[in-house]
């Protein structure tokens, strides 16, 4: 059985982990940014009207007022869906952060159960000890990290926002302004979870070497005192 010491570790590393993968799991169903633009009928110069766009993963509102026509308009999409008709950089872009997210949470999973099997066992030094969570729990925060700076490039450069209005009706944007919203931020924290989960247990993993390599010492260099005896 592991000392408690190790237990205590493990099972922080654990809860770290946990809360990790809820932070990025309510993130991901939650809205990425909000988009609000002027518009106007195709080739014409009257920005009369506005559009907005709340952005999320998988599903996101358009709300137009006077664009082009008079009334107001909000309705609920599928992203995935306009972006396949939208097609090229943004429709991919798009599914290579949901992709790298899926794999984050994938990572995080066996991050957690890498730490639960260590916190009630010893096992040998392989990939289910710290060797796996340190792998796990590294890639989790990296692949999170280009799943934020490409979600900035897909928002703010390639103008997801405006490509799907422009998809849904025909007209003319300008003064495009852009907020991202708690969705985009939450994948702060999940890598700060990733970073506190590896951190628990190399705390534990590095006194538990160097005692061992106390341990191992030749005779010759133990203490005199330990000599005498």
């Amino acid at each position: 059985m592991p000392s408690s010491k190790k237990t205590l570790h493990f099972l922080t590393s654990a809860m770290a982990t946990c809360a990790g993968i809820a932070v990025l799991g309510f993130g991901m169903s939650t809205d990425w940014s909000v988009s609000e633009m002027e518009c106007a009928p195709q080739k014409t110069d009257n920005y009369n009207g506005t559009a907005k766009v709340e952005l999320g993963l998988f599903s996101c509102h358009l709300t137009k007022t006077s664009c082009p026509s008079f009334n107001a308009d909000r309705k609920k999409f599928t992203v995935l869906e306009l972006l396949t008709d939208v097609g090229g950089t943004p429709f991919i872009l798009h599914a290579i952060i949901i992709g790298l997210l899926a794999l984050s949470l994938l990572g995080s999973a066996l991050s957690l159960l890498i730490t639960l099997y260590n916190s009630v066992s010893n096992p040998y030094e392989t990939y289910m000890g710290p060797v796996g969570l340190y792998t796990c729990s590294s890639i989790s925060s990296v692949l999170s990290f280009l799943a934020l700076v490409i979600s900035l490039i897909n928002t703010l450069v390639v103008g997801v926002p405006a490509e799907l209005i422009q998809n849904n009706v025909a007209v003319d944007l300008r003064d495009v302004q852009t907020e991202l919203r708690v969705g985009f931020y939450l994948l702060i924290p999940f890598m700060a979870s990733s970073v506190l989960a590896i951190l628990s247990v190399y705390l534990y993993d590095h006194t538990a070497y160097t005692q061992r390599k106390e341990q191992q010492r030749p005779t010759e260099d133990a203490p005199k005192e330990i000599m005498m005896y």
